[in-house]
């Protein structure tokens, strides 16, 4: 029992309120440094749910992604956009150093072909990155998910509205998203696997190429046959 106490006990997803715990489950750095100094140097993780909760779109969630989108196309993992609430702005991922062809746009019917689609998503050997917009989602689905994702290993990022950061979730990591005055995105995490909520910071986002949802001439739309063989 008492070796059983000790392994519950250096989990990570074990929170001890007494203490900090410093994670060793596997993650992607986000790119951003002041914010991964604010997750510990841990960034987003593996085989894990995260949330981006925010009131409304286009205020600079993209470019919180752009870097590890970046990083995974350029790697030929596939980034799946599951559900975006408009086209995603093809040339401005192109410009950034996005491998369009790693790219594939999904749209579904309904909540149960939204659910089925996401985790086959997360649990394809392919998969880099899945960044979802699910809009309402029942308690029971997010823990449905939260096993895919483990069983993938690899990184999904779900983009909420703020009206659910009461709501009770399984995500290992939990950000509140807000835009700024001076064209930066301020960033509260909610809750971070390992360790203490409550860290804050802002990202400029002014420097960056315009990545906001707007319709685009060339729709990023999936899967092509392969031409390089």
């Amino acid at each position: 029992m008492s070796e059983l106490l000790n392994t519950l006990m250096q989990d990570a997803r074990v929170w001890q309120g007494h203490r900090h715990q410093q994670t060793t489950q596997p993650s992607e750095l986000t790119g951003y440094q002041i914010l991964d100094n604010q997750l510990g140097g841990i960034g987003w993780p593996k085989g894990a749910l995260s949330e981006c909760l925010q009131d409304v779109h286009g205020i600079g969630e993209l470019h919180l992604v752009l870097p590890l989108m970046q990083r995974l196309t350029q790697a030929d993992k596939t980034v799946f956009w599951l559900n975006p609430p408009q086209i995603p702005y093809a040339p401005a991922l192109a410009r950034e150093g996005v491998n369009l062809d790693q790219v594939v746009l999904v749209h579904t019917s309904d909540a149960n072909d939204f659910l089925w689609t996401l985790e086959n998503c997360l649990r394809s050997p392919v998969t880099g990155l899945v960044l979802a917009w699910p809009g309402k989602l029942a308690s029971r689905d997010v823990r449905r998910l939260q096993l895919a994702a483990e069983a993938g290993s690899n990184v999904c990022i779900l983009f909420r509205e703020r009206q659910h950061a009461g709501q009770n979730s399984p995500a290992a990591l939990r950000l509140e998203l807000a835009p700024e005055t001076n064209q930066a995105l301020s960033i509260h995490v909610l809750k971070r696997r390992g360790s203490w909520p409550g860290q804050h910071c802002s990202l400029a986002m002014a420097h960056r190429a315009d990545l906001s949802f707007q319709e685009a001439p060339r729709v990023i739309q999936g899967p092509w046959p392969d031409n390089r063989r």
